[in-house]
């Protein structure tokens, strides 16, 4: 059996994405996102997706990037995902060694790897060099038969809308998601800066559901919100939800949040996925006020070049 690893090609976008729901069930993957990410990254990423074929089979993929939008340079990500029937056979090596030489020849000098938290994987990216950091808990609600808190009536002075109806002008969600974001435990830095390339990758993105993602208005400007992604069936995920630092502590996230999952039922959706860092104490205790139960946990690795 021979294994290569190649560049990405458009018509590899379903086996990618089949790969990735196998790796990863409780992540929200189609083949048009997968073309999308492709085509739309911003060219300061270096957004370089792998696949590895054996014997002409798709058999492991790999996300190979540079973190553009930290104020740390230097810092790279290669997410590695075999096709659970193809592990140990040299493809998540092979895409490991390859994606690094191509961040190594973007001076990248610190990787970050993202593994399901299980003995084999963990053992895989030790053996490589990279270090256990943080970790993130996914976390499923079943949709269909949970009992979710009934719909409150907003307090006086908060509107619920949705993105929807900032459709002719998204700006303000920018800021608010931009502001959210600075808090967002992580090893990472992230800025939100650059609005353009904000609209492409999260405003325009094809899993990015307008409709469902609520949003808690105050004085006419965004103050909360739950961002909502759902895929081509049942499943709906909330990729973010945050408060306004001036308006912490009023329970709007909450409030935008169970709003949301209100009009994912409603539209049909029967399964719900979210994701914590596992310090988020917060945040993981509205989302078990919900319902929600852990079903998985990811460490992220890191390696350094000296």
């Amino acid at each position: 059996m021979t294994v290569i690893v190649r560049d990405f090609r458009t018509g590899d976008a379903e086996g990618f994405a089949r790969i990735r729901h196998l790796a990863l069930p409780f992540m929200l993957s189609t083949p048009e996102a997968i073309t999308y990410d492709a085509a739309n990254a911003h060219p300061d990423a270096h957004f370089q997706p792998l696949v590895a074929e054996e014997d002409g089979e798709l058999v492991g993929t790999a996300q190979v990037g540079i973190v553009y939008d930290s104020p740390q340079p230097g810092q790279g990500y290669l997410n590695v995902y075999v096709h659970p029937d193809r592990q140990g056979r040299g493809a998540g090596s092979l895409l490991v060694r390859i994606a690094e030489e191509r961040l190594a020849a973007l001076d990248v000098t610190r990787f970050f790897v993202r593994v399901v938290d299980e003995p084999a994987n963990r053992a895989f990216a030790e053996k490589r060099g990279y270090l256990p950091r943080r970790s993130a808990h996914f976390l499923r609600l079943d949709l269909a038969t949970c009992t979710l808190p009934p719909r409150q009536e907003p307090p006086a002075g908060v509107e619920l809308r949705t993105a929807a109806d900032f459709a002719d002008d998204p700006r303000p969600l920018f800021d608010l998601d931009a502001e959210t974001l600075l808090d967002e435990p992580s090893d990472i830095a992230h800025e939100f800066t650059d609005y353009e390339a904000w609209l492409k990758e999260t405003w325009h993105h094809p899993l990015l559901s307008h409709e469902l993602t609520s949003v808690a208005v105050v004085d006419g400007r965004p103050a909360a919100f739950s961002a909502a992604r759902t895929d081509d069936g049942t499943r709906y995920g909330t990729v973010m939800t945050g408060t306004a630092r001036a308006h912490r502590g009023r329970g709007l996230a909450k409030l935008a949040k169970n709003d949301s999952l209100h009009r994912a039922r409603a539209a049909g959706f029967t399964e719900a996925f979210t994701a914590n860092d596992a310090g988020n104490e917060p945040m993981l205790a509205v989302n078990k006020w919900f319902g929600y139960e852990i079903c998985a946990t990811e460490v992220q690795h890191v390696r350094e070049l000296v």
